[in-house]
C-alpha cells in the first residue's frame, strides 16, 4: 500500500469516526432561515409595540386587557417565528443528510436533540415562572442564556463551530440584564443577526465546494 493510499484509508476512518460521534448533517442554511424569521418577528413586534405605546401616549391610559392582548399576540408570534424557523432547518438539514447519504435521525441526533431540550425546557419553565409573576422583562434575557446554554451543551456532539454560537448568545443575554428595557433589539441581535451570520460562515467552511 502506497503513503497516498494509506492516507486516504486513514482519511475515510476519520470520516467515519466523525459521522458516528457527531451530527453533521446542520445545515447553515438552517441558520440562515432561522435569523432571517427572527428579524422578521422582531420587526413585527416592534410595530405592535409601537402602536401600543403610541396609544399609551395619545390617552395615557391602558387597560389590563389591551396589555394581556399584547403579550397574547407577542407569545402567538414567538410561537410561529419558532415554527418557521423549525421548518425551515429541518428542510435544510434533511437535505445535507441525503447529501451526504446520512440518516437525519440516528443516536448522534437524539443526543444532540436531548442535549438542547433539557437546557431549553429548564428556560421555558422558568418563563413562565416570570410571566406567571409579572416580570416580563426579563423574559428576553432569560431567552438568550438558556437557549444559548442549550446550544454549548449540544455542541459536543456536533460541529464544534456551533460552541462559539451558543457563547455568544449567552453573553448576549448577560448584557440584555443591564439594559432590561431594549430586550426586542437584543433578541433581533441574538436571534437574527447572529443566527445568519453563523450560518454564512457555516455555509463557506463546510458547504460551500458542494455547491460550486
Amino acid at each position: 500500500m502506497t503513503d497516498q493510499q494509506h492516507l486516504q484509508a486513514l482519511t475515510d476512518i476519520k470520516r467515519m469516526m466523525e459521522r458516528s460521534s457527531r451530527f453533521i448533517s446542520l445545515s447553515g442554511l438552517s441558520g440562515i432561515t432561522a435569523g432571517i424569521s427572527g428579524l422578521i418577528g422582531a420587526f413585527i413586534a416592534k410595530i405592535w409595540l409601537d402602536e401600543y405605546y403610541q396609544q399609551w401616549n395619545v390617552t395615557g391610559v391602558h387597560s389590563n386587557a389591551d396589555f394581556q392582548l399584547l403579550k397574547f399576540r407577542l407569545m402567538a408570534l414567538g410561537a410561529a417565528v419558532l415554527a418557521a424557523a423549525l421548518v425551515g432547518g429541518t428542510f435544510f438539514t434533511w437535505r445535507k443528510a441525503r447529501q451526504n447519504n446520512l440518516s437525519i435521525w440516528d443516536l448522534t441526533a437524539r443526543k444532540v436533540l436531548i442535549n438542547i431540550a433539557i437546557p431549553l425546557g429548564a428556560g421555558g419553565a422558568f418563563i413562565a415562572g416570570l410571566l406567571y409573576n409579572n416580570l416580563e422583562v426579563l423574559v428576553a434575557p432569560t431567552c438568550l442564556v438558556f437557549y444559548g446554554l442549550a446550544i454549548i451543551n449540544a455542541s459536543k456532539y456536533t460541529l464544534p463551530d456551533v460552541r462559539y454560537l451558543g457563547v455568544c448568545e449567552t453573553i448576549l443575554g448577560i448584557l440584555n440584564l443591564f439594559f432590561l428595557r431594549k430586550g426586542l433589539y437584543f433578541w433581533a441581535v441574538g436571534f437574527g443577526l447572529l443566527h445568519i451570520i453563523y450560518g454564512a460562515l457555516m455555509w463557506w467552511k463546510y458547504e460551500r465546494k458542494r455547491t460550486i
